[in-house]
């Protein structure tokens, strides 16, 4: 994993939240806005499918793994960030209980990071979820043309969270459709409970003048993917950075418009195809343009957004993400705050990270979603990350133990 800056944001973070202990790393906390990423249940889903349910078994010692201190010493960064929402979430995978964290959150706040290769090695176990057999991809956070006023070659509306999307009542919906979070949606002029607008219908005009446009960008390929990333930079003409950061979804389902390209023929190796890469894909939508906007649309999902003026990117677990230290997984499998082990084909994607953050796509076990931050370097190897290999999840000593007592 590379470590460039690594030494730097270090010292950052030790400065702003560790100085004083566990209890200034609360306090540092409380100042970062909400998360920029889609929300996730505090309780495991209606269906039963956790990793709990799924199965873990012991894996091999931390000490044996391929660590370096560098990336030890990030990883630990980020656990400290995270801690004061692990000492407070219900874990959806059902393998840990809050209990468990507090004694490594605490030694975690003032442990030397030059040492933190111990820390893990001492202080966790490792286990495989199912057959441990991860897949990962990557995001980062994209830099796009943008201004706050609307004007000429600034036509793309960024809007913010409209007033009318809203959960149903649990007494509008059939028996069948109830369960522990209610659809989102909204309500007609009839009182009735329906859909939310899908990205045609917000395409088309279904939410324009309605003073919801918190900024306009200048290219609709661009948005599209910084939708799908969850937050972003929009650059404006004369140089100034205006951050946005996810705010809410329109209920609608994601769809991967690179599937369904891969399925249609049009991504591969072969004559006239385009690479299965972010940036293949932007390609043949720029060099089709409508059938470019047909594919983007059958991804009826749409991203509401907010400015951030803090430290940022915010991730799921409402923690600022890191750049080659945070990673995106589904919480019915990872509790979120957890230190994750990747060993994949992938040498960039090796390495220890924390998981403090989900995403539309990024749902089952082993699965995961790198972040590289911002840049064009970031764009490229997040672009086009795709490693497989294996993935061991770090718990504190301790656990498995407690599992198998159940």
């Amino acid at each position: 994993m590379p470590v460039g800056g690594r030494q730097a944001r270090l010292q950052t973070i030790r400065a702003l939240c560790v100085a004083a202990g566990l209890a200034a790393i609360a306090a540092c906390a409380s100042v970062v806005p909400s998360a920029n990423r889609p929300e996730t249940p505090s309780a495991p889903p209606p269906s039963g499918a956790t990793a709990l349910l799924m199965g873990v078994r012991e894996g091999p010692s931390v000490a044996s793994l391929r660590l370096t201190e560098d990336d030890a010493g990030s990883a630990l960064a980020s656990f400290v960030e995270s801690c004061p929402k692990l000492l407070r979430r219900t874990d959806a995978s059902g393998l840990t209980q809050k209990e468990d964290w507090q004694l490594v959150c605490s030694e975690a706040a003032n442990w030397p990071y030059h040492d933190a290769r111990r820390f893990f090695a001492e202080r966790f176990e490792t286990v495989r979820v199912g057959d441990g057999r991860g897949f990962a991809t990557g995001y980062y956070e994209p830099e796009i043309s943008g201004v706050r006023t609307r004007q000429p070659g600034f036509n793309v509306p960024v809007y913010r969270m409209p007033d009318d999307l809203v959960r149903a009542r649990p007494q509008d919906l059939p028996e069948s459709e109830r369960g522990d979070r209610m659809p989102l949606g909204r309500y007609d002029r009839s009182g009735k409970f329906v859909p939310y607008y899908t990205r045609k219908e917000i395409e088309e005009g279904a939410l324009a003048n309605k003073g919801l446009e918190i900024a306009w960008a200048a290219d609709t390929v661009e948005f599209f993917f910084l939708q799908i990333q969850g937050s972003g930079r929009l650059i404006t003409p004369d140089g100034q950075v205006i951050r946005i950061g996810y705010a809410g979804q329109n209920g609608r389902g994601y769809t991967g418009i690179g599937g369904v390209m891969r399925e249609q023929g049009l991504l591969g190796d072969g004559p006239g195809q385009y690479p299965g890469s972010m940036q293949g894909i932007m390609a043949y939508l720029r060099e089709h343009p409508f059938e470019g906007r047909e594919l983007m649309r059958m991804n009826e999902s749409w991203v509401f957004f907010r400015e951030l003026t803090g430290d940022g990117p915010l991730g799921a677990l409402e923690v600022p993400v890191r750049p080659q230290s945070s990673v995106a997984a589904d919480p019915a499998y990872v509790p979120l705050g957890a230190p994750i082990f990747l060993s994949t084909d992938r040498s960039e994607a090796n390495g220890l990270w924390i998981a403090q953050d989900t995403g539309g796509a990024i749902k089952g076990a082993n699965r995961f979603d790198t972040f590289w931050g911002a840049g064009e370097q970031a764009r490229t190897t997040a672009g086009g990350m795709s490693a497989r290999g294996d993935a061991l999840l770090l718990l504190p000593r301790g656990t498995l133990e407690r599992l198998r007592r159940r």
